[in-house]
């Protein structure tokens, strides 16, 4: 199960593409945010730390093996504007499972932006029949992200709580899942 896309994946307003050097102070402007970095496992990083990340995510482009991951910068179509990240990681080869994430800069929250690609990257892992079951996770605080699960047709499967320290408080985390069959029925409906 190979995942080798052919870049820039598009949709109505989006490109998601691979980053460039040129991203880094894009990037800062968000993973540099505590806000941000509140339901990150990172702290807000420093543009040093952004450049080393946006260097590693210039070689995740494609899923050739269990644990590698496909990171994409999301920008806007209509004026090249960086907004966000989206990820697809595969997490199971045995069971062919994979985890999709995203990360946005607030500026961009609200506006159909982070569902949009969402649904691109899951249509990417799904297309071609290889994964079974894709899930996505996040804090139970984080709204606005359990409430895109659930848009992009995903069902709550957990609620962990106190399961672990994060931040040095107990953590509580909701997982999300869609299955293949379950995403082909929202295709055809």
């Amino acid at each position: 199960m190979a995942i080798r896309p052919d870049y820039p994946l598009t949709t109505e307003r989006l490109r998601l593409r691979p980053f460039t050097r040129g991203d880094v102070d894009a990037v800062h402007s968000y993973r540099s945010r505590p806000d941000v970095a509140r339901y990150l496992f990172d702290a807000p990083l420093s543009r040093e730390e952004c450049a080393l990340a946006v260097q590693q995510r210039t070689t995740q482009l494609h899923l050739d093996q269990e644990g590698d991951r496909i990171i994409l910068a999301v920008e806007s179509s209509a004026d090249g504007v960086l907004l966000g990240e989206i990820s697809l990681i595969w997490r199971s080869s045995e069971a062919r499972q994979g985890e999709v994430g995203w990360i946005f800069h607030p500026a961009y929250h609200g506006k159909g932006f982070a569902s949009e690609a969402a649904r691109r990257l899951i249509h990417l892992a799904f297309e071609n029949g290889e994964f079974h079951r894709l899930y996505a996770r996040c804090d139970a605080g984080n709204v606005a992200s359990w409430r895109l699960m659930e848009r992009l047709g995903m069902r709550r499967e957990a609620h962990f709580r106190e399961h672990a320290v994060f931040k040095g408080e107990w953590d509580e985390e909701f997982y999300y899942a869609i299955l293949l069959r379950e995403w082909q029925a929202q295709q055809a409906g």
